[in-house]
């Protein structure tokens, strides 16, 4: 069984105007993403500036994600490390602390052989009991991609390996995986801009930035799509697209940060390397934010 189907929502972490973690403020997002139908909570993956956390922050955070989420929804949290070792440290902590779930991605800068990412994703699931995420986005980890083929040996070799997250934006990759997969893989839209296309190749729903400034959207897309309506659910899909093309005008999650900043769910503030979004961006942002009426 998924660990969830549907809108996954990849929560931003919140910063004081100091840059330190804002709880209160995180919180209040996780009642918001609730309140709107989404249907699982990701912590700490790219769109929480997980890369710029201390590991005691990384965890910190989790723990506060389960302690909030209060098991309505399945939390899952991002332990993925270019190190091994320091994924499966992340990856049991996480457990100990009550994700139901983890998101692991590729391996950056190392440049793994698909033999490499095999045995890496294989130590990291057998030092934990949890189900287990993979997160394919070559555009973040120098090129490396998972191939289908290495996605399906390890979802089939490896119990707690149950899915991918696809943020590779090859739509033929996706199908050549899913006719290799049959029931074994858990496929999940990495981009807001294709959840509709994943979901008719047989996914099982979105990890989404788009969720966090419109969870009940992103809830019904998926939704309306499980009920038959797919008129309904690609409405949404395209009514979004602009939206989308803004929040993903500058590197994520600037441009998320700056849109919570407008509707009032956070300072706005990011930790460098990250920058503060253009001015000429965040104009066009704000204005998509209203025609879609999130503001």
């Amino acid at each position: 069984m998924a660990i969830f189907k549907g809108a996954g929502v990849a929560i931003t972490t919140p910063f004081k105007a100091d840059k330190t973690v804002d709880y209160e403020q995180f919180q209040k997002n996780i009642e918001f993403q609730i309140a709107g139908g989404t249907d699982a909570i990701i912590v700490c993956g790219t769109t929480g500036e997980a890369s710029t956390l201390t590991h005691e922050e990384h965890l910190d955070v989790i723990e506060a994600c389960v302690k909030y989420v209060n098991k309505r929804i399945p939390v899952i949290a991002g332990t993925g490390s270019n190190c091994t070792e320091t994924a499966i440290y992340l990856s049991r902590e996480a457990e100990k602390r009550g994700a139901d779930g983890l998101l692991v991605v590729t391996p950056y800068y190392n440049k793994a052989t698909q033999k490499g990412l095999k045995e890496h994703f294989t130590m990291v699931a057998e030092s934990v009991k949890l189900p287990i995420i993979l997160y394919n986005i070559p555009g973040r980890t120098g090129g490396v991609n998972i191939l289908p083929e290495t996605i399906v040996a390890l979802c089939r070799e490896v119990p707690n390996i149950v899915g991918v997250k696809d943020a590779t934006g090859n739509i033929s990759q996706v199908a050549k995986l899913m006719s290799l997969a049959g029931e074994d893989v858990d496929l999940y839209s990495g981009n807001d801009d294709q959840v509709v296309p994943l979901l008719s190749l047989g996914g099982k729903g979105v990890i989404s930035v788009l969720s966090n400034v419109a969870p009940k959207q992103t809830h019904d897309m998926c939704q309306k799509f499980f009920d038959g309506d797919i008129a309904g659910s690609r409405e949404i899909q395209l009514k979004a697209l602009p939206l989308i093309n803004a929040l993903f005008s500058e590197v994520n999650p600037i441009p998320v940060k700056k849109a919570e900043e407008l509707m009032g769910h956070c300072t706005g503030v990011l930790r460098r390397p990250l920058t503060e979004m253009e001015p000429e961006h965040a104009a066009v942002l704000e204005t998509e934010m209203k025609k879609f009426g999130i503001l």
